[in-house]
């Protein structure tokens, strides 16, 4: 279905709750699922159209929200829904996300700090774990009705699958597969006879009027209460250092001991349990999303999550021994993965690197997207002659090699033209990052030269901060 007709649909549904049409439609960005939005309003009304092609999906949202809704509990109004059961309207909560209360320094413009939102969000969490338990009809949810050892699995070969390969990590099968089944045994002896809201984060999370309001849980399903806390605590977007971690989860066990009969220890032993799997899901999110997709939001979010499994591991939080994913927890704390990427905005970073096509071109990880990738490999390669092959694009030997000849030289005037178009504007409009690559076979040699030359000519022509990264040379010491 084309955009178009489903902006037509959704108009249609408009007429029929309001008998008026929008005078105005707009789509709303895309995240992480593939439900397109829009924005319909009018001089008196406002409401959030959605277009989903997966029915059973909707179905689950179109009874959690009926069942929500009746609890008194903060979920949007379902206004509207198409005779195909794929187009519904919902009531517009607004743009003001827990998440973008964290962006904004903590504090929202009313005073409140985050935490305040926090604890105020984990308490109606309660409500929707132990009255969705008694009153949600578990048959709607999808893809599976409880979290049982088939959906425990699918989370960890996300990790497995969309993480690890992507990430080029290595592993043992067999040794991974058997601390899969020890995990999921641990997990599957844990009380299980709640609502788990699946997706229980900050973008999710919304606030009006000092109040937390709910969406996305159509992925909810009958579950253990610890997922849904370990999802929001843990959560890069949370951005909670370990104390704020420790303070909200006591204040969520004393709110939860109030309602219930609760062993608080044992309660926190277990947590740790689904901070891991909750942890290795959302890698292999931020994997498929950013590593595959190309999506930076999600590819920015893999060091904190490196960095919260080596806080489980050197805290010996975890429950149960899982040698293989200890093993591959050092490894990432090791690898680039775990290099948090800072963009300074303030004023043009200008990333430059060079990299080997064997493994591809590197990431942007910037929100811009674009810049420029040039190939090296037309120049004369003197990673063929013996007398260079233990030199890179680092050592004079090789500089003085390549700058005997005169392509070398029109390749990079050429590249500092073409850039310079993109530096010039980049700075006048304020843009915070460009990404200029420079590939060669190996990413030893002309690659390094090049990507050296242009940095250097950069920083000395225009004010930017320049980053340079060769990707291929973690061995290699620059000269300083």
């Amino acid at each position: 279905m084309t955009i178009q007709q489903i902006k037509n649909t959704l108009t249609e549904l408009f007429k029929s709750q309001f008998k008026t049409p929008p005078t105005n439609t707009q789509p709303l960005p895309r995240s992480g699922s593939d439900r397109i939005y829009f924005r319909l309003s009018s001089n008196e009304h406002s409401v959030i159209g959605a277009y989903n092609e997966d029915l059973k999906e909707n179905e689950a949202f179109f009874s959690f929200t009926k069942t929500f809704k009746k609890l008194n509990i903060n979920v949007p109004s379902l206004l509207e829904i198409s005779t195909d059961r794929k187009h519904y309207l919902i009531s517009d909560l607004g743009n003001e996300t827990l998440f973008h209360t964290i962006q904004n320094n903590n504090v929202t413009t009313t005073g409140k700090s985050t935490l305040c939102y926090l604890k105020k969000s984990l308490e109606k969490l309660i409500d929707i774990q132990l009255e969705g338990a008694k009153n949600i009809d578990f048959t709607k949810c999808y893809p599976r009705e409880a979290f049982d050892r088939q959906a425990i699995h699918w989370d960890l070969n996300y990790f497995k699958y969309e993480f690890l390969k992507l990430a080029s990590i290595s592993f043992d099968e067999q040794k991974l597969e058997d601390d899969f089944n020890t995990l999921a045994n641990y997990l599957l002896s844990v009380n299980s006879n709640y609502f788990m809201f699946r997706d229980f984060q900050s973008r999710n999370i919304m606030i009006i009027e000092n109040e937390p309001w709910f969406i996305d849980y159509q992925g909810g399903r009958k579950g253990p209460l610890q997922y849904d806390l370990a999802s929001l605590l843990f959560s890069p977007k949370t951005a909670l250092n370990n104390s704020k971690k420790e303070i909200l989860l006591d204040f969520y066990t004393n709110k939860l001991g109030e309602k219930m009969v609760l062993n608080k220890d044992e309660f926190i032993q277990q947590y740790y349990g689904f901070v891991l799997i909750r942890i290795l899901q959302a890698l292999g999110a931020y994997g498929f999303r950013g590593l595959y997709e190309k999506k930076s939001n999600f590819r920015r979010s893999i060091p904190q999550a490196i960095q919260n499994l080596n806080y489980l591991l050197n805290n010996k939080q975890l429950p149960i021994h899982l040698p293989e994913i200890e093993r591959i927890i050092h490894t990432l704390q090791q690898s680039k993965w775990a290099k948090i990427i800072e963009i300074p905005s303030d004023k043009l970073t200008l990333r430059v690197s060079s990299f080997s096509y064997k493994k591809g071109i590197p990431d942007d990880p910037s929100d811009n997207g674009g810049g420029f990738a040039f190939d090296c490999r037309g120049l004369p390669n003197p990673g063929r002659l013996e007398e260079y092959k233990a030199y890179s694009g680092l050592d004079e030997n090789v500089q003085t090699y390549l700058e005997k000849y005169d392509e070398v030289i029109k390749f990079q005037q050429n590249i500092r033209q073409l850039v310079e178009i993109s530096l010039k504007e980049y700075i006048k409009r304020g843009f915070n990052h460009l990404c200029v690559n420079f590939g060669c076979t190996g990413g030893q040699h002309r690659s390094v030269y090049n990507a050296e030359k242009f940095a250097t000519w950069a920083a000395n022509n225009f004010p930017v901060n320049v980053v340079i990264t060769h990707n291929e040379m973690n061995n290699w010491k620059r000269d300083e």
